[in-house]
């Protein structure tokens, strides 16, 4: 009884491995696979968060076989065909770190979190004086001007001998009409108004 069950088993089994799937039990998405790309686009998209990252890595996300399978199915985002679609691109730069094991346990780290956080910020506020570097014509180095000629040295001139100059003593200074009148030191008196009027009576009186 046994051996005739488990026969009935088997051609049971071999039956429906031998029929094939039919198209009616296949997935197929109601809208040709537009939701599922948006989806997927959001979820790419915000990979671009270092903080969202360690929100995986807090929760153990990271930890996920699956999940880290799921990651790796999102590489196609860079391929040319897909990544016109995406907005930030530090996504796609933040989802190949994620294929590293080192990386999504060094995520679950706040500090790690902060220097990444920190580093993506210096990149945004350095791009545009980076990229001039790259795009604007470097300027040719000026000309170097010709050394000028060196000047002949001049012979060394003679020392002028020295010459006696004569030192003639100074005049005397010249005498003022005044001084010829009355010469300093004289004897004569001034006149006094005096006197002359005193003698002046005495002559009438003998006169």
């Amino acid at each position: 009884m046994e051996e005739g069950s488990m026969a009935s088993i088997e051609e049971e089994v071999d039956d429906v491995a031998s029929t094939p799937s039919s198209p009616e039990n296949t997935y197929k998405d109601p809208d040709d696979g537009r939701q599922r790309f948006l989806l997927e686009l959001e979820f790419v998209q915000c990979l671009a968060n270092p903080t969202y990252i360690h929100y995986l890595a807090q929760n153990r996300y990271l930890e996920d076989e699956a999940f880290i399978g799921y990651l790796k199915y999102l590489q196609y985002w860079q391929q040319p065909e897909y990544i016109k679609y995406i907005m930030y691109p530090h996504c796609l730069f933040f989802l190949e770190l994620l294929q590293n094991a080192n990386f999504r346990n060094a995520m679950a780290h706040p500090g790690n979190k902060e220097l990444a956080h920190r580093q993506q910020f210096y990149f945004w506020k350095n791009y545009r004086n980076n990229r001039l570097k790259h795009i604007l014509p470097r300027q040719l180095p000026e000309p170097i001007a010709p050394l000028p000629a060196p000047v002949p040295s001049q012979p060394p001139v003679p020392p002028v001998p020295a010459t006696s100059i004569a030192v003639t003593a100074p005049s005397a200074p010249a005498l003022s009409p005044m001084q010829y009148a009355i010469p300093h030191g004289s004897a004569l008196g001034k006149n006094d108004m005096r006197t002359s009027g005193v003698d002046r009576r005495k002559r009438k009186k003998e006169g």
